[in-house]
Formats: structure tokens, C-alpha cells, sequence
């Protein structure tokens, strides 16, 4: 009431300003902060991914260094994620070899799933897996080329009612929840509930931020 009222006077006498100010949509204030999940000098809140034959994982120069594994290397968090309503961030690159080298497991309510990144060869996208197939054999995959010693920027967003992903600000995954089933793979299974993982491949990972995501968002 106090909002049209408002638009009414400013009508009447004129006052543009204030009626563009009226019409604003109001802002969210309290938006959740962004949380960094990577320190860039430490592996403190990871820790090494127990796969069996996973290659040594070390801090350098920023980044965190995946090296070839027979066949997985990877990170895993310690910490708890959100299972719901928030963004996962990063930048992965391939230093060498050519399958996928920033995979990311993370929640989806109950369940979890897998973004791959350059997989099956090297250039296959999607999640893995959607009512039990994988992104190589489900409707969110697709393929896209991947050059070695380049930083590609990786965002995931889930909510109840999606889960959605970018790389470097091009939209690679929208997929509806609703009436879908989601899992990993087994090989996967260890990088619950939120890891990073690599296959034959040596990867880097930086600047691993989380953020939940407000109602309003």
C-alpha cells in the first residue's frame, strides 16, 4: 500500500526520481557469502582421495597439482556441503594426458553426481550419472574441446529444482530434477561427498569457492 501510494504522489507532482526509485525491485542484502575452499598455499580441508593407485597430489603455485594415477587421482573434501540451493566454482586445467582432469562429485539432496570435464577421450561434458547412464549415454552430455595448459572456469549450480552448469560462462548442463534419479559411478564413489578427480591424466584445480544460495536467488 505505502509503495502505490507513493507511485501516486510522484505521478501527480512530477517527481520522476522518486517514482524510478519506487519501481526498483528491492534488493537482497543478506545474500550468503561466498566461501573459498581453497586457502592456495595448503591442502587443509582436503585430502587425498583414497582411489588405489592414485598418483601424489601436491600444492603449487596456487594450485592444487593432480598427477596421473593408475587410473584416478583426486581431492576430496572433509568438510560438509550443502545438499541443496547452492554454487560450486573453480578452474581446472589439463597439464597432461588426455581423459578428464577436474571431474567434481557433489550433493544433490541425497544423492550425488559427477560433472565430468574432457572425459572419454578427452572431450565428452555432462553428468554422470542420470537415472543410471552415463554422460557419455544420457541427455545432458556433450562435447567440447579442451586444450592442455589452459585455465577453463567450472561453475555447477543446484537447486531443488535443477541442477545447472557453465564452463567459462557457457551453459553446458540444464537438467530438471523432477522424475530423475541421480548416482555416480563407482569409480567415483570415494570422491563423496564433494571431490575433484582426474583419469590417466595429470589436472590442476585453483580457486574452489562455495556459495549457498538464498531462496530469492
Amino acid at each position: 500500500m505505502k509503495t502505490m501510494v507513493t507511485l501516486l504522489l510522484a505521478l501527480l507532482i512530477g517527481n520522476f526520481d522518486e517514482l524510478n526509485q519506487a519501481a526498483e525491485p528491492a534488493k537482497d542484502a543478506k545474500q550468503p557469502p561466498i566461501k573459498e575452499l581453497f586457502d592456495g598455499k595448503s591442502l587443509d580441508g582436503w585430502k587425498s582421495t583414497d582411489f588405489g593407485g592414485e598418483g601424489k597430489v601436491t600444492v603449487k603455485d596456487g594450485t592444487i597439482v593432480m598427477e596421473k594415477g593408475d587410473a584416478m587421482t583426486g581431492i576430496t573434501w572433509t568438510g560438509k556441503p550443502p545438499h541443496n540451493n547452492y554454487e560450486l566454482s573453480l578452474e581446472g586445467m589439463r597439464v597432461d594426458g588426455n581423459d578428464f582432469f577436474c571431474t567434481t562429485t557433489f550433493p544433490v539432496g541425497d544423492d550425488h553426481c559427477s560433472l565430468v570435464v574432457g572425459g572419454w577421450g578427452g572431450s565428452v561434458v555432462g553428468i554422470s550419472s542420470i537415472d543410471h547412464a552415463d554422460a557419455s549415454e544420457n541427455s545432458s552430455g556433450t562435447s567440447k574441446e579442451f586444450k592442455s595448459n589452459t585455465w577453463y572456469k567450472v561453475k555447477i549450480r543446484v537447486t531443488t529444482a535443477k541442477i545447472e552448469a557453465w564452463i567459462d560462462d557457457k551453459q553446458v548442463v540444464d537438467q530438471d530434477r523432477e522424475d530423475h534419479t541421480f548416482s555416480v559411478r563407482i569409480e567415483c564413489n570415494r570422491s563423496r561427498p564433494l571431490g575433484v578427480c582426474t583419469y590417466y591424466t595429470t589436472g590442476a584445480v585453483r580457486k574452489i569457492r562455495l556459495q549457498e544460495l538464498s531462496g530469492k536467488k
